[in-house]
């Protein structure tokens, strides 16, 4: 049996078997962790899989399992005592200036610079509500590139915005064309194996000495910048699934 949209889902949950196919992602948030190992657990397969949908809702997930081609030094911080450390720990770097991602939100409006590590503990430190988030260093000087990738559809533009340190396009700020290198692009390949992402939107940063950083990665993103229309990016993406959920596509599964 194959399954195609959370509506779907919802109204097939109990019928599905080990070996059914899900296409689409799981649109409620209470229980989208829930489902997600639920279907894990009976054996049935999620297309995108069930790693991609989850690294797309949290960012700290991201910083977590694709840590290894972010920024160094960044982390997640789930409770006070982590973050007293890392603001030693930044210290001992000479690490000045921070940002900090929360999950759940977009277009820039998750993302807070600190002028120290030890200005945002004075703060943070006063509510449990402000944990968990993604605390890594900031960067002054870097190219922001937002990549698009599905199938054999890749486009990039650079992001830049000199008046506010949020390159978003929805924040102000402006696009221009980017080919990418041989070497970003393998970078985004990895980064999308490593996720289980079929398709994806990939942020950038490239440091002026050519080093490469991922700050985010999700299914859907803003296409404010891209040459190609949310309507054909969407009917490439889905022709995606379909060929996965049929086997055509190589095996990724939840």
């Amino acid at each position: 049996m194959i399954v195609r949209g959370h509506r779907e889902l919802m109204r097939r949950y109990e019928e599905l078997k080990p070996g059914d196919i899900f296409i689409g992602l799981v649109g409620d948030k209470v229980l989208r962790q829930s489902l997600l190992i639920d279907c894990l657990q009976r054996g049935i397969r999620c297309y995108p899989s069930a790693l991609a949908q989850t690294l797309h809702h949290f960012k700290t997930a991201q910083a977590w399992i694709l840590g290894r081609w972010m920024l160094p030094l960044t982390c997640v911080i789930s409770r006070r005592s982590e973050l007293l450390a890392l603001v030693s720990a930044y210290g001992e770097a000479g690490i000045g200036a921070v940002v900090t991602k929360q999950d759940h939100m977009h277009c820039g409006h998750g993302v807070r610079k600190w002028e120290s590590a030890d200005i945002l503990y004075n703060l943070a430190g006063f509510s449990e509500d402000a944990f968990p988030f993604v605390m890594q260093p900031f960067l002054s000087s870097f190219t922001d590139i937002r990549v698009v990738i599905a199938g054999d559809y890749r486009e990039a533009y650079v992001r830049s915005n000199p008046d506010s340190f949020r390159k978003n396009l929805s924040a102000g700020g402006k696009s221009t064309t980017h080919t990418l290198t041989a070497e970003q692009t393998e970078f985004c390949r990895q980064v999308m194996a490593r996720g289980g992402f079929s398709y994806a939107h990939i942020d950038l940063h490239v440091t002026e000495d050519g080093r490469i950083y991922l700050s985010e990665i999700t299914l859907n993103g803003g296409l404010k910048g891209a040459k190609i229309s949310r309507d054909e990016l969407d009917r490439r993406k889905q022709s995606i699934l379909e060929s996965l959920a049929a086997g055509e596509g190589g095996e990724l599964s939840c």
